[in-house]
């Protein structure tokens, strides 16, 4: 009976956003294409598997909900639960402390490929590709300032990290015949006042350079910005206005993560005036409160303008989805879950929205027929929609992947001890 209703709503909304020139058949098809990087790190609460390291960096997780993932079987076990939860294309976003080190110490500018070829290989029998990040934070090494660091020997290693990273995304997108993304993000910055902020990004402009010189066909490298750290809320080296000015001039692809900016910014701003000037943009999809960056996506005025803006603007092939939430207060599998419905569902009202006939009243100056149509294009039957792309896809619809999840936890995370 409830799969009758589905069809039936969906049949309903789908004569009714035909009415406005909406193809919602076309629109479930690109959701179905369009890949989500899904972050490892959601599962474990960014520990990784190089070592005990508290967390450091300006990153913080909070909540101590039982049942994290411990190592990499468990991991890899969470993740697939997570997929057969999910309709669409999904890819795995990776740190470099999640590779396999058997039990040995290997230090961050001493990483290699073969420590991720068994993730590539798990990646490829599971329908999944990779993506990749540095990570500099949480290491002896890391302090306040990283690739930024005026001591030569600290900031070689990192530079040499970072080159290391990309070989090994090199290999990632070799392999899987798709580029692998990676991402670099340092947390760079000091919790007062500082007289030398040009000398750092003097510094870390050169670590860049030197980075980045080396051509590699199989990955493509973004640079992440951040508003603040925590213990580095006065100053980050690594600001939009020194990543934007960066990626303009070299031709890098820029990330946009939105738990990044002042919480009265709308990130959906910066998509149109960026993508004249960058070839790409890779988003981190996230939910600041306050002066937490990182709360579970959901399905808010600032993601879903995200969205609306990149679709406008014809940017889907300019741009790479992923998702950068920490949550360990509730169930991780459920906030993996909830975020990436969050997520699709921002995506798929976008792909709905009238853009044919709201461009011709704004091309004819029809400034109250635009808004008028904006409006009521807000309560069409956007979720009848959605629920039709899930039942298609064989996967829960609505609110049945509840019981699914609390039988996993009941079954397996629950044991974890």
């Amino acid at each position: 009976m409830k799969e009758e209703l589905i069809k039936k709503a969906y049949e309903i909304a789908k004569e009714r956003y035909a009415t406005i020139g909406v193809d919602t058949d076309k629109a479930i098809e690109i959701l179905e294409k369009t890949p989500i990087s899904l972050h490892c790190w959601q599962a474990d609460d960014v520990v990784g598997f190089e070592r005990n390291e508290a967390l450091s960096g300006g990153i913080q997780t909070t909540g101590n909900y039982p049942g994290r993932a411990r190592n990499i079987d468990e991991l890899r076990q969470d993740i697939k639960e997570v997929k057969s939860l999910l309709a669409g294309t999904f890819r795995l976003n990776l740190h470099e402390t999640y590779g396999e080190f058997d039990g040995k110490f290997v230090d961050r500018d001493e990483v290699e490929v073969k420590h991720f070829q068994g993730w590539m290989d798990w990646a490829k029998d599971n329908g999944l590709k990779l993506d990749f990040n540095s990570t500099s934070f949480s290491h002896p090494k890391s302090g306040y300032l990283t690739l930024s660091n005026p001591d030569k020997s600290i900031r070689d290693f990192w530079i040499e990290h970072t080159k290391r990273c990309r070989h090994i995304a090199d290999a990632m997108g070799k392999a899987q015949k798709d580029p692998c993304i990676m991402n670099i993000w340092i947390h760079d910055g000091l919790k007062d006042l500082t007289v030398e902020r040009k000398r750092y990004r003097d510094i870390l402009k050169e670590s860049l350079d030197d980075i980045l010189s080396e051509k590699l066909p199989h990955m493509k490298p973004c640079l992440e910005a951040k508003l603040f750290g925590i213990g580095m809320e006065s100053y980050t080296v690594g600001s939009h206005d020194f990543y934007a000015g960066y990626c303009a001039k070299n031709n890098v692809m820029y990330t946009l993560d939105t738990g990044h900016y002042e919480q009265t910014e709308n990130v959906s701003d910066m998509v149109a005036s960026l993508l004249v000037f960058v070839p790409e943009l890779m988003l981190h999809v996230s939910r600041p409160v306050r002066w937490d960056s990182d709360h579970v996506t959901i399905m808010n005025d600032q993601t879903l303008d995200l969205f609306k803006e990149l679709v406008r603007a014809n940017a889907l092939n300019r741009a790479h989805i992923g998702l950068d939430y920490f949550d360990a207060s509730i169930n991780r599998i459920g906030a993996y879950i909830i975020g990436t419905r969050a997520t699709q569902k921002c995506l798929l009202s976008a792909l709905l929205e009238p853009l044919k006939t709201l461009r011709k009243y704004e091309d004819k100056g029809q400034w109250f027929e635009r808004l008028a149509l904006l409006e009521e294009a807000k309560t069409l039957p956007f979720g009848a929609v959605y629920d039709y792309f899930n039942l298609k896809n064989d996967v829960p619809v609505g609110e049945e992947f509840i019981p699914s999840i609390e039988e996993y936890e009941k079954n397996v995370t629950s044991k974890r001890g």
